[in-house]
């Protein structure tokens, strides 16, 4: 800016000479004379008449940017009544009084004392009073004026918003609007050409262009392509005084980035890949990774791949990565070295999103040559066929009969002789057995269909110089069914028939059941058997349905005379060879009503309610009824008693464990039939107490009787004996489960192992030899005639007999 306002200083000067002579002129043109001047303001006229004002100005103007070293001479206030003495005092105030601006109080000369910009300021606006000069007192109301700041090019164009970074599609046309820029100028668009602005291009200018009046950006050539320039950097520059000479200018830098479009088809680096892999490798095992690339950019590039040969089809699959849009290729079925050892896949690349503006430009996809090596390794056995094997054998086969052969190979070109073996976890019970290198199943065991229909085994196949090398396959025998079985009764059928039955009457149906399954079907024959072909009272009717009916011959029948019938009935099968086997048909006559319902199959029944009448019956039953009540009193008599027993030796319990009663009395016999005097039994010993003079235990006398045999005898009692006794007695009490949880005081009575009296009984005297004569017992009366027999002696003549 600063050679721009140097350039124009001359300008300057003169445009500032005229303007102040503009200024005074119009100052001077403005003066009217007023006759008032000389008075003071409150000798001012009242009335309504209008008054003259001695001196009235509207504004005046001053140059901005003044660089003068004197003050700049603005204008000058006058009023008519100043006669030039000096009485009348000048004096402004306002905006920038005093400062900005100063006056002179005798001429009215208004000067400015700095420089002004008219873009910080535009107008001021300032008030002007005449006072007289020795009482200070207004001779003029105060006025108001503006002084204006006269505009100059001193502000070039600025660009606010610069840099700009527009953008805009790739092989756009020609004239597509890219962006718009806009500069502004600080100078005064209402006065000169200072802020009219025009905009050019001063960079770049052979791809983009700028109206000069609009600022807008277009685009100057049809073939921008990103892929060969992505982005032009232009300098666009902006000129006021609408572009004349003299005129400020600025400039701004504007980044336009070309977008990109699907115009080019993806492109495989190579023409041919090769890969190599096992013929053993799993389905879905990658092969490798091939890619096309794509000079465009973003969702342009995205593409997916595909196989276009058939057989490569049938082998591979293709899949495209998502994440780096490579093509992945993967086994579909396996391989097989032996059979191809080289395969070509045609793989093509094709874009997803083709923009049809650009169809013309070519085919948006691209193709390229796969090789996969396929190499070989140690196959196991491979069976045939490879899916399982069905074999049918005749359940009434021999042992060692043939049953089927298992085929396997080995599939390398070595071809390895292969062994056989049976996985007998299949078949535990060994059932079948296989010949090792003809893979041959013969029988190990007889079959039974009926017990199982199919055998399922598996079959082992190794190479014989590797036994890692094994596969198995599943082999399905069936069983065929011969007739070893004759047919049966479903159930052991029993029938019914009342005693009123009419000839050929219907009574019931049977059905058969074999365990056999001929292919044709079952067809089984039913007669009587020979036992009841002279059978009179039932026919048996062959319904040709495999069931039969049994038809009555007669009528009236009696269950008193016969009331169960027994029917052999002989079942056929329509073989081969024919089996057959006898049922036996249990028929019950029976009681029944007048519609034919069934009352009673019983025989002794019907001859307890022939026999009875009814009023027999209803006696028996009062008699059934009185031993019932009978009975009822007999117990409930016996819990009376029972619980009165219970009451008394509960009242008595405490006394019954605390006094313990002891005696030696032998009783009477069988023929005492006295009760004993409990009395007597207390007190048959006196067994004082003896204290000790010591602090021991408590001590009693031992029984008189024990005592006499201890003297009589001359030594200790020897109480061994007694001791074994009592021990024994007291390892039973204490393993015995039912005895109450308190102490117990146990008596036993124990004679002992011998005794020194001999016996007293009758009957061992008869063997004695004694001479007694016992005879006089049959005087005593009836009671004692036997036992005087007993022992009377015996007669000569029965002796000799």
């Amino acid at each position: 800016m600063a050679p721009h306002w140097r350039g124009g200083a001359q300008v300057l000067a003169v445009t500032l000479g005229i303007l102040q002579c503009c200024g005074w002129l119009s100052a001077q043109t403005i003066r009217t004379s007023v006759g008032m001047m000389g008075r003071h303001p409150e000798q001012w006229p009242m009335s309504h008449e209008r008054v003259k004002r001695g001196w009235v100005w509207n504004q005046f103007f001053v140059v901005e940017e003044y660089t003068g070293t004197e003050p700049l001479y603005v204008g000058k206030i006058h009023s008519d009544s100043d006669e030039g003495d000096g009485s009348i005092k000048y004096t402004i105030s306002g905006e920038g009084a005093g400062t900005v601006f100063i006056i002179d109080e005798v001429t009215g000369d208004i000067h400015a004392t700095e420089r002004l910009d008219r873009e910080e300021k535009t107008f001021y606006t300032l008030r002007a009073q005449a006072r007289d000069r020795q009482t200070d007192a207004p001779l003029e109301p105060e006025s108001e004026f503006v002084i204006k700041v006269q505009d100059i090019n001193d502000s070039e164009p600025k660009f606010l918003e610069g840099p700009y970074i527009g953008s805009v599609a790739e092989l756009s046309p020609i004239g597509t609007s890219v962006m718009k820029v806009m500069a502004s100028d600080a100078d005064d668009p209402n006065y000169g050409s200072s802020a009219r602005i025009v905009y050019s291009v001063l960079e770049g200018e052979r791809f983009f262009t700028v109206d000069r009046q609009s600022g807008v950006i277009w685009t100057a050539v049809a073939d921008l392509d990103r892929e060969t320039q992505d982005r032009y950097e232009l300098v666009v520059k902006a000129t006021d005084m609408a572009g004349q000479m003299g005129g400020l200018s600025g400039s701004t830098t504007v980044t336009i980035v070309i977008t990109d479009v699907n115009d080019n088809p993806p492109r495989f680096p190579q023409k041919m890949y090769q890969f190599s892999v096992s013929e053993g490798a799993a389905v879905g095992t990658s092969i490798g990774r091939v890619i096309a690339t794509d000079a465009d950019m973003g969702e342009n590039t995205d593409m997916h791949y595909l196989i276009k040969d058939e057989e490569g089809g049938e082998l591979f699959r293709v899949s495209t990565d998502g994440d780096t849009q490579e093509a992945v290729i993967t086994i579909k079925k396996p391989l097989d070295f032996e059979n191809k050892r080289t395969h070509n896949v045609v793989v093509e690349a094709v874009n997803k999103h083709v923009d049809p503006r650009f169809v013309d430009l070519g085919s948006f996809r691209d193709q390229t040559i796969v090789r996969v090596s396929v190499s070989d390794v140690d196959e196991p056995p491979i069976f045939i066929p490879p899916t399982g094997t069905i074999m049918e054998v005749q359940e009434d086969a021999r042992l060692g009969a043939l049953v089927g052969i298992v085929t396997a190979k080995d599939p390398d070109m070595d071809n390895v002789p292969i062994r056989f073996s049976i996985d007998r976890s299949t078949d535990q019970e060994q059932i079948f057995n296989i010949d090792p290198v003809t893979g041959a199943i013969t029988l190990g065991k007889i079959l039974d269909r009926e017990t199982a229909g199919w055998h399922n085994i598996t079959v082992t196949a190794v190479e014989a110089d590797n036994q890692s090398m094994a596969s198995q396959t599943a082999v399905s025998i069936r069983i065929l069914d011969v007739n070893d079985n004759p047919p049966e009764l479903a159930t052991p059928y029993e029938a019914s028939i009342c005693e009123d039955a009419k000839p050929g009457q219907l009574i019931h149906t049977i059905s058969v059941v074999d365990r056999d399954e001929p292919q044709s079907g079952h067809r089984f024959y039913f007669t009587l058997a020979p036992e009841a072909s002279n059978n009179r009272h039932f026919t048996l009717w062959d319904i040709k349905d495999n069931t039969a009916g049994i038809r009555t011959q007669r009528s009236g029948f009696n269950r008193r005379e016969q009331n169960v019938y027994l029917l052999p009935i002989l079942l056929v099968d329509s073989g081969p060879p024919a089996l057959s086997s006898t049922g036996t048909l249990t028929i019950h006559v029976c009681g029944c009503d007048t519609d034919g319902a069934i009352q009673s199959c019983n025989a002794t029944a019907y001859v307890m309610s022939a026999a009875l009448s009814p009023g027999a019956l209803i006696a028996l039953l009062v008699c059934i009824l009185i031993l019932i009540v009978l009975v009822l009193l007999i117990l409930t008599l016996k819990r009376h008693r029972k619980g009165q027993k219970g009451q008394r030796m509960s009242e008595y319990e405490e006394d019954m464990r605390d006094n313990v009663i002891k005696y030696n009395d032998e009783g009477g016999g069988e023929q005492d039939t006295q009760a004993y005097d409990m009395s007597a039994l207390r007190s048959l010993y006196d067994f004082p107490e003896v204290k000790n003079s010591d602090s021991g235990p408590n001590l009693r006398p031992v029984p008189q009787w024990i005592q006499n045999r201890v003297v009589g005898d001359g030594g200790p009692a020897d109480f061994t004996v007694f001791k074994g006794y009592i021990r024994k007695k007291v390892e039973q009490a204490d393993t015995d489960l039912s005895v109450p949880p308190y102490d117990s005081f146990q008596t036993y009575a124990f004679e002992g192992s011998s005794s020194p009296a001999l016996s007293l009984s009758s009957i061992r005297t008869l063997s004695t030899t004694s001479e007694q004569d016992f005879s006089y017992l049959s005087d005593w009366g009836p009671r004692f005639r036997q036992l005087a027999g007993y022992y009377a002696p015996a007669q000569p003549e029965e002796e000799g007999s």
